[in-house]
């Protein structure tokens, strides 16, 4: 039996009841059963790829059992309101441009989730149908009710959908409202219907023209062909008819549709703001957090390339940082600064964001948000409350899910062996390059300020202990350092590099260090982060690159 969930991004939900004008200041709420079956066959068309000619099986098989019930609904806290609007007419009395007012109502859901629930059984296919809907669903209602839709869990669907249908002897008591929704027919209910809306339409045909003479029998048979075209064969094709299909033929009303009563509460849409809930208990801060990412498509060729690590960390941490506020607080540990905007005083404890490759094929897929300090309740809120992200040249958002959330063992201990997450936190002796180290103040030839000197110093400034030896891998010797020729090195909002060249290290010490590792310029977006190799990949290769790399470069050394 499932149950869609749906949230709005854009904190409000439009849409009019059927039957009534815009200017009214209805709104439809909760969203009737007869628009949630249009959403789904608009994206099945828009987003899946069905034909033409109708959906696919498993899609029909699926629409025709959700019309087959009427769903129960569970509401959040919703504030009706409006706005004002004196659109031009295009028109012009007494020399003065003419206007008439619009209004704009909508329900204010903020952080709100709708649940809807129909009480069928679907198979495995049909419910495969209807979770690839509810992936790809962008709104409901009007076009700015921006939309996401998941399928629930058993967990996720538990609790009451107090939001029924029933007729006036069944009302809940004293503060219940009834209200009208539009919803479809059942598939055999409307083919009974329609056989006998068309037979009453065939009698209703006159056998005799104007003139009173026998009406042709082909002129007859083209009109009752005609009544059959203004009744839709079947309820999935009454759920596709347009509006303007409908008002050619007269309909006040979709065919294939019926006017269903629910019983609401009565302050379901409330004139004021609803009363603060009670906070809940504070959870224990968590080392990081694990999100995956993915385009809404599901094509892998649309992520960002890995050389994008810098830009995709910085736009991450505005999103973040902004959920963060409009969710009513400042968040040290995502800004990194206190409420007044200073640096915090123990340094590099605030929030890593770091994009990996885990399936290795070159793309951005998961992010790891890692902080030292630990997550706090608002740091978790603002990373659940951010469901996408952009890339440059990207059609579309990408969309965020939250993987996990734990201390680094727990991420360990759910990670493989040999993907970037298990190499970028598990313990080693030896660490490479996976992005380019940027030096954080200007390079000199020797000390403090050296490539040595500074990574040394980055070290020590995290509690790190000093490395064995620290290798510079040159880019015309060597592979992995060819390969990291060209990330973004540069932040687009921050200041920029003191001296912009990557490079790509090789440090090792003398026991081992947990990751993550990440040192230098920009480390909080994604850039200085290390990895290491297996222990196999370590033993075979640690002559050829010591020998292919057995100084570090001067401070004038080309850019990797």
């Amino acid at each position: 039996m499932p149950t869609l969930l749906l949230r709005f991004p854009g904190r409000r939900y439009h849409a009019t009841p059927w039957g009534h004008h815009v200017n009214e200041g209805l709104i439809e709420w909760p969203p009737s059963p007869w628009r949630l079956l249009r959403a789904l066959l608009a994206t099945g068309y828009a987003k899946c790829h069905w034909p033409a000619d109708g959906p696919p099986p498993a899609a029909r098989r699926l629409v025709e059992k959700l019309a087959g019930v009427v769903p129960h609904y569970r509401l959040p806290n919703a504030v009706g309101t409006h706005s004002r609007h004196y659109m031009p007419l295009a028109r012009f009395k007494n020399g003065r441009e003419e206007t008439t007012l619009v209004f704009d109502t909508w329900a204010q859901i903020d952080d709100g989730e709708i649940a809807v629930h129909w009480d069928v059984a679907l198979d495995a296919e049909e419910r495969a149908e209807l979770e690839q809907l509810a992936s790809a669903l962008d709104y409901v209602g009007r076009s700015e009710s921006w939309a996401e839709a998941t399928l629930a869990s058993p967990d996720e669907a538990a609790g009451a959908f107090d939001v029924r249908p029933g007729e006036a002897a069944d009302c809940p008591g004293p503060g219940w409202e009834q209200v009208a929704l539009l919803a479809a027919l059942a598939p055999d209910e409307y083919a009974a219907w329609r056989a006998k809306a068309i037979a009453a339409g065939a009698a209703a045909v006159s056998t005799l023209d104007a003139k009173g003479k026998p009406l042709p029998a082909a002129r007859r048979r083209k009109e009752i062909e005609a009544i059959e075209r203004a009744h839709p064969r079947d309820t999935l094709a009454c759920l596709q008819v347009e509006t303007a299909w409908l008002q050619q033929l007269g309909w006040t009303q979709p065919p294939g549709s019926r006017k269903v009563l629910y019983w609401r509460r009565a302050d379901s849409l409330a004139t004021l703001p609803p009363k603060p809930q009670q906070r809940r208990a504070h959870a224990p801060p968590v080392a990081c957090m694990l999100l995956a990412l993915a385009s809404a498509s599901g094509r892998a060729n649309t992520l960002p390339r890995a050389q994008r690590s810098l830009a995709q960390g910085e736009l991450l941490h505005r999103a973040l940082v902004d959920n963060a506020c409009r969710l009513g607080g400042h968040s040290a540990v995502l800004s990194g600064c206190d409420e007044q905007g200073r640096p915090l005083t123990l340094p590099h404890r605030h929030a890593h964001l770091l994009h990996l490759d885990l399936d290795g094929d070159g793309a951005l897929d998961h992010v790891l948000i890692w902080a030292p300090m630990g997550l706090d309740d608002l740091a978790r809120a603002a990373v659940r409350a951010t469901r996408r992200t952009y890339t440059k040249g990207g059609v579309e958002p990408l969309r965020l899910a939250l993987a996990g959330a734990g201390n680094l063992q727990d991420v360990l201990s759910a990670s493989a062996a040999e993907n970037s997450l298990w190499r970028a936190t598990a313990p080693s002796r030896i660490w490479i390059s996976a992005t380019p180290f940027v030096p954080p103040r200007h390079l000199k030839k020797r000390g403090t300020n050296s490539l040595e000197g500074q990574v040394r110093a980055e070290l020590r400034s995290r509690g790190l202990p000093e490395p064995t030896r620290v290798v510079w891998l040159d880019p015309r010797t060597d592979d992995t350092a060819r390969a990291l020729r060209h990330h973004v090195r540069t932040r687009q909002t921050g200041p920029a590099p003191a001296c912009d060249i990557g490079f790509v290290l090789r440090l090792e010490f003398e026991c081992a260090v947990a990751g993550p590792l990440c040192l230098g310029y920009a480390s909080h977006f994604g850039l200085g982060r290390f990895e290491h190799a297996a222990a196999g990949v370590e033993a075979k290769s640690a002559e050829a690159r010591l020998s292919a790399a057995a100084a570090l470069p001067p401070a004038t050394a080309s850019p990797s």
